[in-house]
């Protein structure tokens, strides 16, 4: 158990609606220490990407709103922080599906991570030497406009433009969706360097439970907009249950959860 000191993010039995009928997440809590990765895992509609624009303070902008339970960030309540203050703060969340401004080169896209700061042009370029460093594709591709780079390599980009703004918590939403597997063992091996390199924590949405497992150090499942388990990473990977109901493994082998609802995506068994 971590100490409440160590306690960086904290979102504590939060209900969140959209247009104040549709109820999508319900009662959710979860904590993320300093310096660890914490894998968001659930099937679509589970409330993955709601929780994590609850703590990115994104919500309004689809008319959502958290209607009862608190997020706090270092300690302190987050409802009455603008994105963008936010982000001065140290939490920046890269979105799902990339959002990379396709007209721009990869290096102005990632520029316009620092566009937040008041940073010198020397520093800036020290940061890009750095993403470059994590990202040496980007740097082969840096002229490039982003919209004709691969997925995997948009990929990169928005969460190198997440990193030139010196976070301290980069809340990431799906980074395998539509990538093939070497380019999300690549990403996820990268987010697993600047963990462990830099001490930047992550909290990461993803549907693909098996690569998110083995790289993160704690994990929770959440189904309905409810956590339904929750613990250590590699715990959670070799527990019956997680099997059962992610990997289509009953006891001895046999086909277990499939018998009883339907066929998990296939994403789950990448």
């Amino acid at each position: 158990m971590s100490n409440a000191a160590d306690i960086l993010l904290s979102v504590d039995n939060v209900e969140i609606t959209y247009g104040q009928a549709i109820l999508a997440v319900r009662g959710i809590s979860l904590s993320l220490a300093k310096g660890q990765i914490l894998a968001l895992l659930g099937p679509n509609g589970a409330g993955k990407t709601t929780t994590l624009k609850a703590v990115s303070n994104l919500l309004a902008a689809e008319r959502g709103q958290i209607t009862r339970g608190s997020v706090r960030y270092r300690g302190e309540p987050t409802a009455n922080l603008e994105p963008a203050e936010l982000v001065s703060r140290g939490v920046v969340q890269v979105l799902e599906g990339r959002h990379c401004f396709a007209h721009l080169t990869v290096e102005e896209n990632l520029l316009t991570g620092a566009f937040n700061s008041r940073r010198q042009r020397r520093e800036a370029k020290r940061d890009l030497e750095r993403v470059y460093g994590y990202f040496p594709r980007l740097r082969e591709k840096r002229r490039l406009r982003a919209g004709y780079t691969s997925g995997g390599e948009q990929q990169m980009t928005a969460i190198g433009r997440a990193l030139m703004a010196r976070p301290t918590l980069v809340v990431l939403d799906e980074p395998s969706m539509g990538l093939a597997p070497l380019v999300v063992d690549e990403i996820f091996h990268i987010v697993r360097q600047l963990n462990r390199d830099e001490g930047i924590s992550f909290l990461v949405a993803e549907q693909n439970a098996a690569v998110a497992l083995r790289y993160a150090d704690t994990a929770c499942i959440i189904e309905n907009g409810r956590v339904v388990l929750e613990g250590p990473a590699a715990e959670l990977g070799s527990r019956h249950e997680v099997k059962e109901l992610y990997f289509g493994l009953g006891a001895e082998g046999r086909a277990g959860y499939r018998d009883r609802r339907p066929t998990p995506p296939r994403f789950w068994l990448q």
